[in-house]
């Protein structure tokens, strides 16, 4: 394995030992700066002293689970967070995303999985922006009372800046440079998460961030008028002029 330099500091919160040891091995092997924590009140404090770049997060664990680890996190940082589960129940697994992580992944789990997730929320935050396909000439958007400034990643309502993840800019950007398009489910985790034909696909990720997306920037997120979704294909930009 190639050591490649990343540099960014990656903290992996996880209660079993061996697991952090894994993904600790394997990460530290390809370039990343690895620390971890063995339980969610540790994770807290480190991370606050740390300022990791990513966290991988296990959801069962003891003193403080990873629900409440992310919910706390994201009172303070839009910090890319991949969570780790092995619950079986669909309506468990969407919770972490509904509290504001990024992606998560089925325990067990394949440590290249894991790798290339990591990648993918990496160049996702790196990236300046999705190739306009709408030939635009300026990178503000202003639509009613959102102002969308894509060269720095941020979004204003009423002048006030809005709180996004870079899943939740990145989806938002490719639904904007498709306006008027309808844009299937799988093609915007294939585009926003990079997920491979050998990835594990619940199209409820993207499902979840619409909906947070749609709490964020909708007048009114259970009547929408920005995002639509198109019935058995996947969502809708409004096109505007």
């Amino acid at each position: 394995m190639t050591n490649t330099n990343y540099n960014e500091k990656i903290m992996v919160v996880d209660d079993e030992a061996i697991v952090r040891q894994i993904i600790q091995t394997r990460l530290s092997m390809i370039g990343y700066n690895v620390i971890t924590a063995n339980d969610g009140e540790e994770a807290i404090k480190m991370f606050f002293k740390e300022q990791p770049q990513l966290v991988v997060l296990d959801v069962m664990m003891p003193k403080l689970d990873g629900y409440s680890v992310c919910q706390q996190l994201r009172r303070e940082s839009d910090v890319p967070i991949i969570m780790l589960t092995a619950l079986e129940d669909v309506a468990d697994r969407i919770t972490g995303l509904e509290l504001g992580a990024d992606d998560y992944i089925m325990k067990p789990f394949s440590p290249k999985e894991l790798e290339a997730r990591i990648r993918s929320v990496f160049r996702r935050s790196n990236r300046n922006s999705y190739v306009v396909k709408q030939n635009k000439d300026s990178s503000i958007i202003n639509i009613g009372s959102l102002i969308i400034d894509k060269k720095r990643k941020q979004v204003f309502k009423d002048n006030k800046r809005l709180r996004l993840t870079g899943m939740e800019f990145s989806l938002l950007e490719l639904l904007i440079n498709r306006s008027g398009e309808s844009v299937s489910r799988y093609e915007i985790l294939k585009e926003v998460w990079e997920y491979g034909n050998d990835s594990y696909i619940d199209t409820r990720v993207v499902d979840v961030h619409i909906s947070r997306l749609r709490s964020k920037l909708e007048e009114d997120p259970a009547n929408p008028d920005l995002i639509l979704t198109v019935r058995g294909i996947g969502y809708l930009f409004q096109k505007f002029d």
